[in-house]
């Protein structure tokens, strides 16, 4: 007895199976980043399976038009089908294999394993049937739930009716079950992942920092991202060290003698504290540590786990000789993905709650007593970062400086200064209003603008394949600005836009992995390079600023889990 038909993906109508094949072929077009095969061939099997729902309706449409093929002929499309699908596919993934060595070679990868074809194919293919099947089991019940419901109904309405029920009840299943359990246990492992810490690292014993003496803040409540984030608080030993073998001390007045830097990090908690209770205790652990007494005050949102970059908080401590505070609260423990689609307002009412509180006890302070004030965020912390301000005059009103790094495209500011850029400036690293205020960079250390960079300065750090920066689900209708006109650096020729693909192209691209600093989403030093433009202390130079590169680039964290936990 043969298999029922469900369980027969290679039974494929023509028209579905050849549009299916044309997704999966799409799909093999380079992106922003090199992927492995793994997400290839996942990527290949989403593309394809969507075509073949478009190829079946038209192929329904055909039919219902009465233009029918005989069994013959169905025979024969079959068979022209297949022999185009071997030679095309090997065509394919002999040109999709050459894209991806020329872009790991342009990025400074090293080249794929010659099998990485062979093995997207086959991951393309196991996933392709099992979505099928999947397809086809909805598709049944909806038939089934048709004929039922056909006793009472005319029959086109039952068959209409059917197939909403079913897709319904799947959704509702998927959605209710699958994805509700899934959720409930992602939730769990995260909350408990922040619980934990993977060394036995003590309490610090710095009264400068959340968590240590005199402290109303536990350690324990810091949650993992605020545990490491205190733990590596430079001391002003490590950075007396580093500045004595520079000349950057000469000549720096007051903060001449390194100063012990200032880390506050409220954690979220597993119930997620009230936002103004958070900012409340990270006011009062800034007035206790003196924070409002130090040259520099940097108010740092995180991530969606509550990850701050270190590479941006120790660059300023560097720079300012220890005279700094930087704080943050948490706002979530899950990754930035889930905290986005989970609630997309939190990143940016924390960023606003936190801002406009250290901001109103810094404006009780005489004028001449204040430290300068700077905002940073790195992804969706530079997203949540933004949710305090209106525009580039408010930025600059009640900021001393800005450093957004690896803005996101949901980004309000960011996308309004990008649409507002100055006619002939690429998207990729636009000039608005001159660059009076606001400034784009792709290393720190060039800013296109006219004329001289007006203080206080806002800066953002972007790269041109960074697929974080440009998925925007508007390239599911619309081609993007990033393909078109001139491209920026890493974006390959031979990318094009394809309607939905490329949005599941820039979807995958997120996910890659080993990618080295200064492409895609990883930005390494040039936090280090970004400061010293956005605000440059006394006695500093640029010898200074690769100097200081070179040496947080060589630190390592104390075999901490300080990974970007997006």
């Amino acid at each position: 007895m043969s298999a029922p038909p469900i369980l027969r993906p290679y039974r494929l109508p023509s028209v579905p199976a050849a549009a299916a094949l044309v997704g999966a072929w799409l799909a093999l077009t380079p992106s922003l980043l090199p992927r492995g095969p793994l997400f290839q061939g996942l990527l290949c099997a989403v593309a394809g399976l969507l075509a073949y729902g478009l190829g079946s309706a038209a192929s329904w449409a055909l039919r219902s038009a009465g233009a029918r093929l005989t069994p013959e002929h169905e025979r024969l499309a079959r068979r022209a089908l297949l022999i185009v699908s071997i030679a095309g596919s090997a065509v394919l993934l002999w040109l999709a294999h050459g894209w991806q060595q020329a872009q790991r070679e342009q990025i400074g990868l090293d080249p794929a394993p010659a099998s990485d074809p062979v093995l997207a194919t086959a991951v393309a293919l196991v996933a392709f049937g099992a979505l099928l099947i999947i397809a086809r089991g909805i598709r049944g019940g909806g038939r089934r739930l048709g004929r039922l419901i056909a006793r009472v109904l005319p029959l086109k309405v039952a068959v209409a009716l059917g197939t909403v029920l079913a897709v319904w009840a799947a959704y509702a299943l998927v959605n209710g079950v699958m994805v509700g359990r899934v959720a409930e246990t992602l939730d769990a492992t995260y909350l408990a992942i922040n619980d934990e810490f993977s060394t036995d690292v003590p309490a610090p014993e710095l009264a400068e920092v959340s968590g240590g003496p005199g402290s109303a803040v536990s350690w324990e409540s810091l949650g993992r991202q605020g545990r490491v984030f205190i733990a590596n608080t430079p001391t002003r030993e490590e950075i007396g060290g580093f500045l004595s073998q520079t000349g950057a001390r000469n000549d720096f007045g007051p903060y001449f003698i390194p100063a012990q830097p200032i880390r506050v990090y409220i954690g979220s908690g597993p119930e997620h504290q009230d936002l103004d209770a958070q900012v409340a205790q990270a006011v009062a652990e800034l007035e206790r540590t003196g924070a409002f007494e130090r040259a520099v005050l940097n108010v740092a949102t995180g991530t969606g786990r509550g990850w701050v970059n270190e590479n941006q908080a120790r660059a300023l401590e560097y720079l300012w000789r220890g005279s700094t505070a930087t704080v943050s609260v948490q706002y979530s423990y899950l990754p930035s993905w889930m905290s986005f689609l989970v609630d997309g307002d939190r990143p940016r009412q924390a960023g606003q709650a936190l801002f406009d509180a250290v901001y109103a006890r810094w404006s009780q302070l005489p004028e001449d007593a204040r430290p300068k004030l700077l905002v940073s965020g790195e992804s969706l912390g530079s997203f949540g970062s933004e949710g305090a301000f209106a525009g580039a005059q408010d930025l600059a009103t009640r900021t001393d400086g800005a450093l957004w790094v690896g803005p996101t495209a949901n980004n309000v500011l960011w996308q309004r200064f990008t649409e507002d850029r100055d006619a002939g400036s690429p998207v990729s690293l636009p000039v608005h209003a001159a660059g009076d205020t606001v400034r784009f960079s792709a290393d720190g250390a060039e800013w296109p603008g006219a004329g001289e960079w007006a203080a206080p300065r806002v800066g953002y750090l972007q790269h041109a394949n960074d697929p974080v920066t440009w998925l925007d689900f508007g390239a599911v209708f619309e081609r993007p600005e990033f393909l078109s006109g001139e491209r920026g650096p890493g974006v390959p020729d031979q990318m094009i836009w394809i309607p939905v693909v490329t949005v599941l192209q820039l979807a995958v691209d997120q996910l890659a992995s080993g990618i080295p600093d200064g492409q895609g989403h990883e930005f390494g030093q040039a936090p280090v390079r970004a400061w010293a433009e956005i605000l440059p202390p006394p006695a500093w130079d640029e010898s200074d600023t690769e100097a200081l590169a070179a040496h947080l680039a060589e630190l390592r964290l104390d075999d901490l889990d300080s990974a970007p936990a997006e």
